[in-house]
């Protein structure tokens, strides 16, 4: 993957909402559209949230993700005549939103005329906060609300069915919390401990087990904004690591740049944990729940060596 960075999006801290975009939404008890075999077609921008979709939906849905590759960038992505069929036949359409997955919406526009469709993105009218961060599937909190907002509107799309996606979301939501309050015993048990970062992509994630970026600005800035690194804030980074100044380098193994290569290999010369996080499901998982357990046990690991 390339690296890459847009504005920041508007989002509020955790408290993330999932809001209409505007299309025509089922009206309580209109008909639904099944898929072939009976199960209500729902479509995600990724597989992360394809997966929160598969949660709350079980055997009730049919999950597509237009994103469902490790290997795919969704900031570069480019639709096919395929995806966008998907799109329209689809009922509910679950997009990240920020300006993270810009090839969503627009296949949302051209599916806008779609009778019944009901589309939301997960940023959409949230209020701006100096930590606004795109990669909302770090924050537990937010994705336990998105569980909440799935659940709903799937309930309006098939009433029916409605007691089942509700009692689905709240087992979810039981993983996700047993999952947030682990995270937040890692910053009792180590107060204090510092990272850095190659791109701020767990954001949320150390935010909740109060752990540190010391990432410096103008490296965090020029990744962000997709310009050279300043000479100084690389060495700066990389005198943390080497002086083993922090706990461990948190790093995007979706993006590999010779920057990131350089700084994974002076991590594991000096002994420091690398952490590595991924955008998307890794190959070998199929769920968020399994994934972020390990991303959680991985950080854990870190923090206790």
């Amino acid at each position: 993957m390339n690296p890459r960075r847009f504005p920041r999006a508007l989002v509020a801290g955790s408290a993330l909402a999932v809001l209409a975009l505007g299309l025509a939404a089922c009206s309580g008890g209109a008909s639904a559209n099944p898929g072939d075999d009976g199960k209500l077609k729902v479509v995600a921008s990724t597989d992360v949230w394809g997966s929160v979709l598969s949660a709350v939906g079980g055997d009730k849905v049919q999950v597509s993700s237009i994103i469902h590759s490790p290997t795919a960038d969704p900031h570069s992505y480019e639709t096919t005549a395929a995806d966008a069929l998907t799109v329209q036949n689809a009922k509910l359409l679950l997009g990240n939103g920020g300006g993270y997955d810009n090839f969503f919406s627009k296949l949302v526009g051209q599916a806008a005329g779609a009778k019944n469709l009901v589309a939301y993105d997960i940023f959409k009218g949230t209020a701006a906060t100096p930590d606004a961060n795109e990669h909302v599937w770090y924050s537990l909190p937010g994705v336990e609300k998105v569980a909440d907002q799935v659940a709903a509107q799937l309930g309006d799309i098939e009433p029916a069915s409605k007691a089942v996606f509700t009692a689905n979301a709240t087992a979810f939501k039981g993983k996700v919390e047993d999952l947030f309050k682990r995270v937040t015993q890692l910053g009792v048990a180590h107060p204090g401990s510092k990272v850095v970062m190659t791109e701020p992509v767990a954001h949320y994630l150390l935010e909740a087990a109060k752990v540190t970026d010391s990432t410096p600005p103008a490296f965090s800035k020029a990744i962000e904004s997709e310009t050279d690194v300043p000479v100084a804030a690389l060495e700066q980074v990389k005198q943390l690591i080497t002086g083993k100044q922090v706990k461990a380098l948190v790093n995007n193994a979706q993006t590999t740049t010779s920057i990131t290569e350089q700084l994974v290999a002076g991590a594991h010369a000096a002994g420091v944990p690398v952490i590595d996080v991924t955008e998307t499901l890794p190959a070998d998982v199929t769920d968020y729940i399994g994934w972020m357990s390990k991303e959680v046990d991985v950080l854990a690991g870190a923090l206790n060596s």
